[in-house]
């Protein structure tokens, strides 16, 4: 069996040497890019990516230039790096679609874990229901596809998470630091903001089916057909 394929695009040798390093050990098998270019001719290239980890500042193309053309035809998971920490930032990086976000200086032990909680969100066990249905929500966890009415809906890989964990908690209040635990799969110590911004996209996405997420002010959401 293949080993899981991992890209590190970022323009610092010795971060993508210390990241790859860190992969390695854990048995993924790793290609490197040192700028957005060369990210994108791997991107087309290599068709079994299971993940990119993407740095923000870069020479040629910038992080988000390159998940911009990523996101135009694939929704492989993207954990976006940045030495900024600007909330600008983060929030245009998931408005394009991106899945993790972590800050530099970061614990590459930290960084491995979330690849880790990833990819194992995206090869979901036996025992899951396969297809899921709400009201006129349809979603189909082999193929990864999100039907309304027979219409198919766009979705981030981490927005289709976020959905499926919804439906399978049909009508019982999740607070946010409980999806972040369950949908994220670690720890989650940063701003809880980032549950809100996830589900702001969602709904705009699934247009009036989105008002069957229901805001519980002060606690969390609560998914209800």
């Amino acid at each position: 069996m293949d080993r899981t394929k991992i890209l590190i695009v970022d323009d610092e040798s010795r971060m993508r040497k210390l990241l790859r390093d860190f992969l390695v050990r854990k048995n993924f098998t790793v290609l490197e890019a040192g700028d957005g270019e060369e990210a994108l001719e791997i991107f087309y290239r290599e068709k079994d990516l299971s993940l990119i980890i993407l740095d923000v500042m870069m020479p040629k193309l910038s992080g988000f230039e390159v998940l911009k053309e990523i996101r135009e035809t694939s929704q492989v998971p993207v954990i976006m790096v940045t030495a900024k920490g600007d909330e600008s930032d983060e929030l245009q990086g998931f408005d394009l679609g991106v899945d993790e976000y972590i800050a530099k200086p970061f614990s590459p032990k930290i960084l491995v874990a979330r690849v880790e909680a990833i990819l194992r969100r995206t090869t979901p066990e036996g025992e899951e229901e396969k297809v899921l249905t709400a009201g006129d929500i349809t979603l189909d966890r082999m193929a990864h596809q999100v039907t309304i009415g027979g219409k198919n809906i766009d979705l981030s890989y981490k927005e289709f998470e976020l959905l499926a964990y919804f439906m399978e908690n049909n009508g019982i209040a999740l607070s946010r630091e409980k999806i972040l635990t369950s949908v994220w799969n670690y720890d989650y110590f940063g701003d809880a903001r980032t549950i809100d911004t996830h589900v702001k996209k969602l709904r705009s996405k699934l247009g009036e089916q989105g008002d069957y997420i229901k805001t519980i002010w002060g606690m969390g959401y609560k998914f209800e057909v």
